[in-house]
């Protein structure tokens, strides 16, 4: 690397210049149903539609107000027009117009036209999301609405790209802020972020090889690389720098450095990328994608910290000579001394909290979607103009066998009679179980039937998901399989009804996961039972009471990013730990417990704080300008979770460390620790 360092620099920057442009050839997925495993419930029945009926299930829902039904009926053309829109549904498909709207069902004429507004039911094709919602609002104007999950993707694929941008332009100034006081040189942080940046940008354009990655790996996974890797390159160069002071060739204080940074640099790395390696194990695609992108990005910056960064800073190491300044952190000896006298009210307070915060984060209440679009958004507003107007209106389609009518319509009736069920679509109830479909257009029947399958359509007005809406899923189900051997049922509902369960098993293989391999990773580099144990419990706790607020402030938590957190967290702060308990366990071959402690924090506080503060800062920039509730709830859990892991080391683990030293000292191999005279 020192010999060839011309080469490696000019090779990375080639690798890194190719990828920049690969990643604009990688798409981004912003539907989450595509990520359900194939052979769900919901998957399989949403497959077998397709393949049975030509009309798909609606995904958008259009209020026009003030409008004749005239003016409904060209607006319902003109709707039909946009491309990307292959089917409109209005009035004039369930009731015939030609007969006076007082004579019709009031229920079935107010689902679609009341208080002169009229709703528009529409499928957009996938793919076709935002050009089609944009012409839809240019359409509408500003005064009406459109709603749906076509409309929730294409509101996220537009403001991804933005926001990720933004999120950009506010964390670099603080990462060099933070940077910049943590070393002596003005160059020092600009070597990080080009080693670190050149792994993230080769990370994006890797990706051109999967061809496709999930909305949320876009948005979080390279910031999230580039804040968990950044302390590799700190690492590396701290050591590099400290061997300058006692060498004069900088080869050799590089050489040095590469050796001593080494072993910390593999310990760090390698508990989050088997940390993240828990993550590709999802049946819930999102977690496994953005799992191989993370494992992906710090296999990437380990190697662009230990090539190209030695090389790199071999080149131009004159210009850190140059560029340096007096320090501007205080001094933080005595704080260990400070700290340790707080030792017994740090156990008893986590003794007090670790139970309520385990059992309340186990109890918290989860959104399995994307979550409510904020109510400053056009998006937030529309929905809820909708609903005033009209009511919640959630459809879902049950297929059935074909055949028996009569037993068709008895179901029916049954679905009907459920409270939630505000209207259901048939052949029975739409034209008459006792006329055979033989003797009716194929036009009007093949909405219905396909030769193989009875469609049935239900609108419910439960919202997409919730205790209210899943029980409902599950009483529908019920009553079908009472009837039938074989039934399928579909919908936004049903797909987060699958969602919610795979997503939970999901949960518990996770997390064992991730804690069986740091455990593991614990247990080689400290060569102790009791070690990996303490080091687990203090961040775990960390865990436990981050995932513990939404219960407290009695707000829902976006499943999918209490799981990933869950992982993240643990995978990602843990080397706070390692790099405080590997210190001590230094020290601790030379002083008694209590000195060896207020020793290491005096040493390391400001290094775990660098980085927790970098991590944090992460996640509460991507908490503040994300509109996606998914990496928004992802960053807050993010932030808070890095600050508590901060506190918990400082705090916690070192009162542990000394209260346990002796259980400590006969449960490590060879831990020679420093005997008293």
């Amino acid at each position: 690397m020192i010999k060839h360092k011309k080469s490696i620099v000019i090779i990375f920057m080639i690798i890194t210049l190719l990828s920049t442009v690969a990643q604009f050839a990688v798409s981004v997925n912003y539907n989450m149903v595509d990520y359900l495993p194939k052979d769900s419930p919901s998957m399989e029945a949403m497959d077998l539609m397709e393949d049975e009926f030509d009309e798909p299930v609606e995904n958008a829902r259009v209020m026009v107000k003030e409008v004749s039904i005239t003016e409904a009926l060209t607006y319902k053309e003109e709707l039909e027009s946009i491309e990307g829109v292959s089917q409109v549904t209005w009035l004039d498909d369930v009731v015939d117009l030609k007969v006076p709207l007082e004579m019709g069902n009031s229920d079935t004429i107010e689902s679609y036209y009341q208080n002169n507004s009229a709703l528009y039911s529409l499928h957009i094709d996938e793919g076709y999301e935002v050009e089609a919602t944009d012409e839809i609002y240019q359409l509408i104007g500003e005064e009406n609405a459109v709603s749906g999950e076509a409309v929730n993707t294409a509101t996220s694929q537009k403001m991804a790209g933005s926001e990720s941008m933004y999120a950009g332009a506010l964390l670099v100034p603080i990462i060099i802020l933070i940077l910049i006081l943590s070393t002596n040189s003005w160059m020092e942080p600009v070597f990080f972020l080009t080693a670190i940046g050149v792994s993230v940008l080769i990370n994006l354009g890797t990706n051109i090889f999967i061809g496709e990655v999930s909305f949320v790996t876009q948005s979080v996974a390279p910031i999230l690389q580039l804040a968990v890797s950044l302390d590799y390159a700190i690492f590396l160069l701290h050591s590099f720098s400290d061997f300058r002071k006692e060498v004069s060739d900088p080869k050799q204080a590089m050489q040095l450095a590469i050796k001593r940074s080494f072993p910390a640099i593999v310990a760090s790395a390698s508990t989050t990328f088997f940390g993240f390696t828990a993550l590709t194990f999802m049946d819930f695609g999102i977690g496994a994608d953005l799992g191989l992108n993370l494992l992906k990005g710090i296999l990437l910056s380990f190697i662009s910290v230990m090539v190209f960064l030695p090389a790199l800073t071999l080149m131009f190491y004159h210009w850190i000579d140059r560029t340096q300044h007096r320090s501007f952190v205080p001094d933080f000896k005595n704080i260990g001394k400070r700290v340790m006298k707080l030792r017994i009210p740090s156990l008893v307070l986590i003794v007090l909290i670790i139970v309520p915060a385990f059992l309340a984060q186990s109890h918290t209440s989860f959104i399995y979607g994307t979550g409510e679009h904020p109510q400053n958004t056009r998006a937030g507003q529309d929905v809820t103009a909708i609903q005033e107007e009209f009511g919640k209106n959630m459809p879902m389609v049950l297929l059935v066998p074909e055949g028996d009518r009569g037993k068709e319509e008895e179901l029916v009736q049954e679905l009907e009679d459920l409270p939630q069920v505000s209207s259901v679509l048939s052949y029975v109830n739409t034209v008459s179980a006792a006329i055979p479909p033989a003797y009716i257009e194929e036009s009007v029947t093949e909405s219905f039937y396909s030769g193989n399958y009875a469609r049935i359509t239900l609108y419910t007005d439960t919202d997409a998901e919730g205790e209210e809406a899943f029980s409902l899923i599950e009483e529908v189900q019920a009553k079908a399989d009472s009837y039938y051997d074989e039934t399928h049922l579909l919908g936004e509902s049903v797909t987060l009804y699958d969602m919610k369960n795979i997503v939970q098993d999901d949960n518990k293989l996770v997390n064992w996961m991730t804690i069986l391999t740091v455990t593991l990773v614990l247990l080689v580099t400290f060569k102790s039972i009791s070690i990996p144990l303490v080091l687990l419990l203090t961040i775990q706790a960390s865990v436990w009471v981050n995932l513990s607020f939404p219960y407290f402030m009695e707000t829902p938590l976006v499943y999918v990013g209490y799981l990933l957190i869950s992982t993240i967290q643990l995978a990602a702060t843990v080397d706070y730990a390692i790099l405080f308990t590997e210190n001590y366990n230094h020290l601790r071959k030379e002083m008694s417990a209590r000195p060896a402690i207020k020793k290491t924090i005096d040493d390391k506080i400001f290094a775990i704080f660098v980085s927790a503060s970098i991590l944090s800062s992460v996640g509460f920039i991507l908490w503040v300008t994300s509109s996606n509730p998914i990496v928004s709830s992802i960053g807050l859990l993010l932030g808070r979770g890095a600050l508590l892991a901060f506190i918990m080391v400082v705090f916690v683990l070192p009162a542990l460390l000394v209260v346990l030293d002796y259980i400590i000292k006969k449960t490590t191999w060879k831990a020679n620790f420093y005997k008293e005279k």
